[in-house]
């Protein structure tokens, strides 16, 4: 890429109020706002961080934008991952050049294109998305943040868990979905052992049946659970000061790690907190806590030796 703008190229306008647009560059446009008219001409040609001046007197930076910057003004339908939670994704995943990344629930495509970014031409990366109008946004969306479709990206319209999905083996999965317990299984499959699998949900409801499916399950290490918060600060001389405003919770991330065929999670030293699966609890249960838990059983009714999975309707 070179420094000075071309035919194509995106662009982001920031105004002296910080307000950012994002453009893409047309021979003979015009950007129009409340303070008149820009005409692309004036920055085809002209080099990154050049000053432009509408026809009603606003100036204007104008940068090439980051994909933090692009995903937060991108078209979408579904929200977003926020790129403080796509950057933590990517740490958590350990996704670097050349692996092999499954994602379920592509969304308006914003975590697709940090995925894409992480893995390289050399990895690659599946997006399955259950929801065809969705599918179309995130297809538009990265096309617009690469130039094309990239090669290396493969996105599929349908449900994860089902068998029409390729099932290839992969380093690494991301799961945004309503309800990720039920894909567990499939997840398990495909998954190499080691591979890391990252849960984007967004209540606590959610967040407990999935750490507690995961543990039922007994095909992965204890699952950790972390959220990040933003909080910019101003800058003005002695002024030094957190913003009022910031990026708070968004969604929890919930990270584990597929173990090796037919091995069992080491039994965890500690005991539960007090009530943690009392008779009150209905989600899934840890083997290693079924008999700290469970009501005493009818003298005449058998013992369930093999209890079921309750998942939540959310």
């Amino acid at each position: 890429m070179t420094e000075d703008f071309h035919t194509g190229d995106l662009v982001q306008l920031t105004d002296t109020r910080g307000r950012h647009h994002t453009i893409t560059l047309a021979a003979d446009a015009v950007f129009h706002s409340h303070k008149g008219g820009l005409a692309h001409n004036d920055l085809i040609g002209n080099p990154e961080g050049s000053t432009v001046t509408s026809t009603g007197g606003m100036v204007y930076l104008a940068l090439r934008p980051i994909l933090e910057d692009y995903t937060l003004a991108m078209g979408r339908r579904a929200a977003i991952v926020y790129p403080k939670d796509a950057f933590a994704i990517i740490g958590l995943a350990g996704l670097s050049p050349g692996c092999r990344v499954l994602e379920a629930g592509a969304g308006s495509g914003a975590l697709t294109c940090f995925l894409l970014n992480a893995v390289g031409a050399e990895g690659r990366v599946h997006s399955v998305e259950i929801r065809p109008e969705f599918a179309e946004i995130a297809k538009r969306n990265v096309v617009g943040w690469f130039g094309e479709e990239p090669p290396n990206w493969n996105l599929e319209i349908g449900d994860v868990s089902s068998p029409d999905v390729d099932g290839s083996e992969v380093d690494a999965v991301v799961l945004d979905m309503l309800s990720p317990w039920e894909s567990l299984p499939t997840v398990a499959e495909r998954l190499r052992p080691g591979g890391r699998l990252i849960a984007y949900v967004a209540t606590t409801t959610q967040l407990s049946y999935w750490a507690e499916s995961l543990r039922a399950d007994a095909r992965w290490t204890e699952p950790r659970a972390t959220e990040s918060m933003v909080r910019t600060w101003h800058l003005e001389g002695l002024a030094v000061r957190p913003d009022h405003r910031m990026i708070g919770h968004t969604a929890f991330l919930v990270s584990c790690r597929r173990l090796a065929p037919g091995v069992s999670p080491p039994r965890r030293r500690r005991r539960p907190a007090p009530g943690a699966y009392g008779p009150d609890y209905k989600g899934p249960r840890p083997p290693d806590v079924l008999a700290q838990t469970t009501e005493p059983a009818d003298s005449d009714s058998e013992p369930d030796s093999d209890p079921q999975i309750n998942y939540p309707q959310i």
